[in-house]
């Protein structure tokens, strides 16, 4: 009987192919059709008023906001841009299309650390030309100058870059690594004096960390990463033309007798990635579809599933991607398998590669970001 019934559904497949494989639509520059959600069988209407009413907290003003957020931090001092904020605003794609819109999708605002996964996808992307043999190979067989010199920093990874595991020790741009979100039960001189961790053996958040990642990838590039990502992902993407990466006002550096801006990995000291709403969401489809717009793969998939592997350290973070697996960040009442970029502020890209989701919010009170989530779950 098992069989009979595999020999029909093979049947009905054959003749219905396009049962096989949800369809995926990708939008044209400057186009994004719309369908309604409950042509899905789909309400987001709850989810949709919660994040409308649950606005980010501070300051529309994010020059005030970035300072009161990091005030505690030594010698912290905004080096790059920053821009007043909008409103709330999102979009939900379900299969590429949008079911729920709310705020002003075209708005360019800061996104913070959401621009560290830019940051990654870079480094996917010098992967992928083999700029970069291995993500396992130390960074200071790459990077000429003394940035990874030592003992301890000689034996930075990328891979340990990229999972924010490297506890690099140094200064870049006039930021000191050990004063980056320093613990709080810590006075200046302990927070000097630090023991090193292995690299690879622990998780700390930090942005000059990150910024090395940068710097690093713009000497292995030889080009500013803007231009890489723009070239590589944002233009075949269909994006925008309205998106910008800024570095700060002091990260400039000279290859091979031009002038560049290493860019910052977020907006802790200004600067990072503005982006508006709409390219966001083309850039989580980009990921929702294994690294492939339309018939163009502009990112291996073996590469994607690599970004989304936990680390040892963090189980909850990849190659700057946070995972819903099992640790502290795990939200139970979703799916485990779901991925997502998170910036401060409230600024969030989440890919549900099984559902065909792509959920983008903004200026979300970050506390509310879990129950915001449930919400979205509890119609699927």
């Amino acid at each position: 009987m098992k069989n009979i019934y595999t020999l029909i559904l093979f049947s009905f497949l054959l003749f219905f192919p396009e049962l096989k494989a949800q369809e995926i639509y990708f939008p044209d520059a400057g186009e994004w059709e719309e369908q309604s959600a409950s042509e899905f069988n789909l309400n987001f209407t709850e989810a949709v008023e919660f994040a409308k009413a649950n606005e980010y907290s501070e300051s529309r003003d994010l020059r005030q906001a970035i300072l009161k957020g990091f005030q505690r931090e030594p010698y912290h001092e905004l080096l790059g841009p920053t821009k007043r904020r909008g409103g709330p605003a999102g979009i939900i794609l379900k299969d590429g299309y949008i079911v729920a819109r709310w705020g002003d999708t075209e708005r360019v605002d800061m996104t913070f650390s959401v621009t560290k996964s830019f940051l990654s996808t870079t480094a996917l992307i010098a992967r992928d030309k083999n700029l970069i043999t291995d993500f396992n190979d130390v960074v200071v067989d790459y990077v000429w100058d003394d940035t990874f010199e030592g003992e301890h920093n000689s034996k930075i990874t990328w891979k340990n870059l990229l999972q924010q595991n490297s506890d690099w020790s140094g200064e870049l741009w006039g930021g000191f690594d050990w004063a980056d979100r320093p613990p709080q039960d810590q006075t200046i001189d302990e927070w000097r004096s630090r023991e090193l961790h292995e690299p690879g053996t622990y998780f700390k958040y930090n942005d000059v960390r990150v910024n090395v990642l940068a710097y690093s990838l713009l000497n292995v590039f030889r080009k500013p990463l803007p231009k890489v990502l723009k070239e590589n992902i944002m233009d075949p993407i269909n994006a925008s033309q309205s998106w910008r990466w800024f570095g700060y006002e002091n990260s400039w550096t000279v290859i091979d007798g031009l002038k560049m801006q290493s860019v910052s990995g977020g907006g802790h000291s200004g600067g990072g990635m503005f982006i508006n709403t709409e390219d966001m969401a083309r850039f989580g489809l980009l990921f929702l579809n294994n690294g492939k717009w339309e018939d163009k793969q502009l990112i291996s998939p073996n590469l994607i599933n690599e970004a989304i592997q936990p680390s040892k350290p963090n189980p909850n973070y990849g190659y700057m991607l946070w995972l819903n697996t099992e640790g502290d960040r795990n939200i139970p009442e979703i799916d485990r398998e779901i991925f997502y970029a998170a910036g401060f502020g409230g600024n969030f890209i989440v890919i549900d590669q099984k559902r065909n989701l792509v959920i983008v919010t903004r200026w979300l009170e970050p506390s509310k970001f879990k129950d915001f989530m449930k919400l979205i779950y509890k119609e699927i």
